[in-house]
């Protein structure tokens, strides 16, 4: 079982500058490419583990994958050309395999196991593959340079501007003027960079518990001196007229006001509640704090958002005082001017704190997975990772995958690793206000109370 309050957690920008220039972290080499045209495979892998080999072998494919609990091998293998048996061969070793057809019209299933293939009951999901927004681009200006005038050049539309990082999200009229029009900038002197701008999509509603009440906080705001700001890049957060909301700073919206019901919590006042509840275990039984949080609102209206607004939340973020960022959502896309944007928050100081993603896969969800940020997967009662959780090798820290907040009186319980993110940001900004010391020390505390998940 996880261990209760504070028993679990012992247990385990002003003139911020978009460096354009930076180079964009490197995710492993290894590469699987399988010709279903060709009948021919290709791989270079050197640090896969099984699951991750089966996830490409899945989506190449479009097999059903099932694979027998509790089953591991490395899989460290370069070829080229080989027949689909035989590569089959040399990425699954001596694990037994039967590749059965389809039924009633389905796809063929591949059944991996190392006892007999009945054993074989663990779907493994197929890796995501990313897709931008075919019709839109991120267009980063030189200084000087005004991105109305290049979008009227282009014939794009301006749906999104930053002054400070001196850019534009630009829609055009299909993919293939997108396109064009990227081609055409690569020569153009007044631009710094053009970027894909991936859809961030909306996050885990949360439900109601059936309960009166949620478990009680006793958490009172502390006015003097100045404490730590965490970020809340989510959607908007409502105001209850509680006692919590002396921990509320006033909000930024970088996408439209948002309409908000009266009915049942945003997922951006879950994660509010759930951030207080992080900063209660970690405050040393200590029931003040100076801990302040920043909601940004980068949804506005809008059941989705962009990677574009993600990027212009946080910077604002910085801008505002934010030293911590929580980033309780995330994409499968990885665009250079969100990674810039994070990269320089790092460099001068400031924490990042993103989920990991609620598909049972390793593939990277960003801005999770790039090195500045501390990426958070969700574990279950039991204390192991959730079934419903990412498990890369990009996660850093594993916190309760379920929290349990109080809204007009009644409890909603919110889970996947939205809380779970939220969780260690609290715990960082709490552990901080109350031993003092730097962020990165905090941080780094709390990781070591908070370590990665051992696999089921």
């Amino acid at each position: 079982m996880y261990p209760s309050g504070r028993t679990w957690a012992l247990n385990a920008v002003v003139g911020l500058a978009l460096l354009i220039i930076a180079p964009l972290p490197m995710l492993a080499a290894n590469q699987l490419n399988w010709s279903r045209e060709k009948n021919s495979v290709d791989a270079d892998i050197s640090s896969w583990d099984l699951i991750q080999t089966l996830e490409h072998i899945s989506e190449a494919t479009g097999w059903q994958v099932y694979l027998e609990p509790n089953t591991k091998r490395p899989v460290s293998t370069k070829f080229k050309g080989r027949a689909p048996d035989r590569a089959l061969d040399l990425l699954l070793g001596d694990l037994g395999r039967v590749l059965l057809p389809g039924t009633n019209g389905g796809p063929s299933r591949l059944l991996v196991f190392r006892s007999k293939e009945q054993n074989a009951t663990r779907l493994v999901a197929a890796v995501r593959k990313p897709k931008p927004i075919p019709d839109e681009l991120i267009v980063t200006m030189k200084n000087g340079g005004s991105i109305e005038d290049l979008a009227k050049k282009l014939g794009a539309k301006v749906v999104g501007k930053s002054a400070g990082l001196h850019s534009g999200r630009l829609k055009f009229e299909n993919e293939d003027a997108a396109n064009a029009a990227r081609d055409s900038l690569r020569s153009n002197e007044d631009v710094a960079s053009t970027d894909p701008n991936f859809p961030v999509n909306g996050m885990p509603v949360p439900d109601a518990t059936g309960s009166a009440a949620a478990p009680n906080l006793k958490l009172q705001p502390v006015k003097e001196g100045e404490g730590v700001v965490i970020g809340l890049i989510d959607t908007a957060v409502q105001r209850q007229g509680s006692a919590f909301e002396s921990f509320l700073l006033p909000g930024i919206s970088v996408a439209g006001e948002a309409t908000l019901s009266s009915d049942n919590p945003s997922h951006g006042t879950s994660m509010f509640e759930t951030l207080l509840r992080g900063i209660s275990v970690f405050n040393d039984g200590n029931n003040s704090s100076r801990v302040r949080i920043l909601p940004v609102d980068v949804y506005g209206p809008n059941g989705t958002t962009t990677t574009y607004e993600v990027a212009e939340g946080i910077y604002q973020a910085m801008q505002k005082g934010a030293t911590i960022i929580n980033m309780s959502l995330g994409s499968d896309g990885d665009t250079p001017y969100l990674y810039q944007v994070i990269k320089a928050g790092s460099d001068s100081g400031h924490i990042f704190v993103g989920s990991a993603g609620n598909s049972p896969v390793t593939t990277p969800t960003f801005p999770a997975a790039y090195s500045q940020v501390i990426a958070v997967t969700a574990g279950d009662a039991p204390g192991l990772l959730a079934p419903y959780a990412n498990r890369g090798n990009f996660v850093d820290a594993m916190a309760p995958g379920s929290s349990v907040i109080s809204f007009n009186g009644q409890a909603w319980r919110v889970n996947g690793t939205s809380p779970a993110a939220a969780y260690i940001s609290g715990a960082i900004a709490g552990t901080a206000d109350i031993k003092g010391g730097s962020l990165s020390q905090a941080a780094a505390a709390v990781q070591r109370s908070l370590p990665p998940p051992r696999p089921r």
